[in-house]
C-alpha cells in the first residue's frame, strides 16, 4: 500500500533535491522515495530490522 503523506520542505532543500533527481533521471517524488529508503536502511544497518505489526507492514 502507497501512503501519500505532505512535505513541507525549505524551497532551497526542494530545489536541491531537484537537482539531484533530475541527475539521478527520477522525477523528485522518486527521489524523495529513494532517500527515505537508503535512511531507513541506514538505520536498520545499526539498530536491527525494525519489526512492524501486521496492520503496519
Amino acid at each position: 500500500m502507497i501512503k501519500m503523506c505532505s512535505l513541507r520542505i525549505k524551497e532551497s532543500d526542494y530545489n536541491k533535491i531537484k537537482i539531484i533527481a533530475e541527475n539521478n533521471d527520477r522525477s523528485v517524488n522518486k527521489q524523495i522515495e529513494r532517500l527515505i529508503k537508503n535512511a531507513i536502511a541506514d538505520y536498520e544497518k545499526i539498530n536491527g530490522e525494525i519489526k512492524l505489526e501486521n496492520n503496519n507492514a
